[in-house]
């Protein structure tokens, strides 16, 4: 990413627009379908990396990917400075746990092991479009997690 990249540059139009929740069920193998309606927007390959409080996996086109690290950058340090250490301790992390997939010709992906374990997803899944990058939740986490979000917001937290 170049040093001066603005955040006009960094917040251009998303490759995709994906949104609504679906449930699915996770294969032994880790494999879970994708909704129609996302496999006829997204491309083939994929990048599957943990969202940044683990919590749950965002899947992106791969410019998108790259577009959102970028815009990690340039949100807490106006950009990336490859000469900061930690700053290029962060891009290297952030970039370390992404994983390339592909859809398979099922409309499947594959969601690594690892990736997994962190997020605490096993069998049943929920797939939310969410503008430019799709989530994927253990649906137990976003089922608790949306009930959480909506009492704080019905009582004004």
């Amino acid at each position: 990413m170049p040093e001066n990249m603005t955040a006009e540059q960094t917040n251009q139009k998303r490759s995709i627009g994906v949104h609504g929740e679906f449930r699915f069920k996770a294969d032994a193998k880790g494999r879970v379908s994708l909704p129609a309606s996302f496999r006829k927007v997204l491309p083939e390959d994929l990048v599957v990396t943990l969202s940044p409080a683990k919590e749950c996996l965002y899947v992106y086109v791969p410019e998108d990917f790259e577009a959102w690290v970028d815009g990690v950058f340039v949100k807490k340090f106006g950009g990336y400075d490859d000469t900061d250490p930690n700053q290029a301790a962060v891009y290297r992390a952030l970039n370390s746990r992404a994983r390339d997939v592909q859809i398979d010709s099922a409309g499947r992906i594959m969601l690594p092991p690892e990736q997994r374990g962190e997020t605490g997803i096993e069998k049943d899944v929920v797939i939310v479009g969410n503008g430019g990058r799709v989530e994927v939740w253990d649906a137990e986490r976003y089922d608790a997690q949306n009930a959480d979000a909506l009492v704080a917001a019905f009582f004004g937290k």
